[in-house]
């Protein structure tokens, strides 16, 4: 009778980073790979490794944050960003994009450069991983301009999938809205998110796709978020909509706290300065030395300085 060795206890190191918001599990194997990733002071090589709380991580030298709890943002991403934290062509990316005072996030799957609207974003790289997944069964909805005519009854042979180039793609709702020119509108619901999918059908109907824009994904909608505008989903709202079933498989936390940014240093007063002397005395809003008074709160405060 043979006996099972019984599994090992903690967590793989990868699953660990990406659950920290640094990045997304392949990421975290290629950090790996860089050297760029320390457990209790060494270097370690490989992710087959699991970490257990007592562990000390570090990425770069710098101590793994400690995990706060489970946030997710939408994000209206506009036309000519990538989705990635490095892009080896330089161009311009999501994540330079965001406001500085948001956390490190990760993306739930991407959107290509040209594709717009709602990306989410999470600091909890689990729960990426989950919602990104097919079998999940968020529907991702997209209103599509496209180059080319077809028929509605063309659009609905989409529903039993399709075959391309010896790839199989599921399930497409296809509706068309509107005629424009040569071009038609059409809204397009799909739950897998391959590569390029939504072109690549849109081929093989011999439409030609000019404009991609995602406007809901599983229960989020874009709704009037502006492009480049980041709107949080608050946590009991993300709570009941995630559902006990992924937010189990994702292990999200809702009980930790929220990591307050740091605050930002006050700037430096240059001394020794002296402005001339304005006749006529001082301009209105202004403090001693020319420079304006500062509003906070509706009110002016003019900070005096010691001499």
């Amino acid at each position: 009778m043979t006996h099972s060795s019984p599994p090992p206890s903690g967590e793989r190191i990868a699953k660990v980073l990406a659950r920290a918001g640094l990045c997304s599990r392949r990421d975290a194997e290629r950090w790996i790979a860089d050297g760029r990733v320390a457990v209790n002071g060494r270097i370690i090589a490989s992710p087959a490794l699991n970490v257990g709380a007592d562990d000390r991580i570090a990425v770069d030298g710098e101590p793994l944050p400690e995990r706060e709890r489970t946030r997710l943002w939408l994000y209206s991403k506009p036309r000519g960003l990538v989705t990635t934290a490095r892009d080896p062509q330089s161009r311009p990316t999501v994540f330079a994009a965001l406001p500085k005072e948001l956390p490190r996030v990760v993306a739930v799957g991407r959107l290509d450069i040209n594709t717009e609207g709602l990306l989410l974003l999470t600091n909890d790289g689990g729960l990426a991983r989950v919602l990104a997944l097919p079998q999940t069964g968020w529907l991702r909805r997209y209103r599509v301009r496209a180059h080319g005519a077809v028929t509605q009854a063309r659009l609905d042979t989409l529903k039993e999938g399709a075959v391309i180039d010896g790839i199989m793609y599921g399930a497409v709702e296809a509706q068309l809205d509107r005629v424009q020119g040569s071009n038609v509108w059409l809204t397009l619901g799909l739950r897998e998110g391959k590569n390029r999918e939504v072109k690549k059908l849109l081929e093989h109907l011999g439409l030609e796709t000019n404009r991609l824009i995602r406007i809901s994904y599983g229960p989020f909608q874009i709704g009037d978020l502006a492009a480049g505008e980041v709107r949080e989903i608050r946590g009991r709202v993300l709570r009941d909509q995630l559902g006990a079933k992924l937010a189990r498989e994702a292990h999200a936390d809702f009980e930790s706290d929220v990591r307050q940014p740091p605050a930002p240093a006050a700037p430096a007063a240059p001394e020794g300065r002296r402005e001339p002397h304005e006749a006529g005395g001082r301009r209105a809003g202004a403090r001693p030395g020319g420079r304006p008074a500062v509003k906070r709160g509706g009110q002016d405060s003019r900070a005096r300085r010691r001499r």
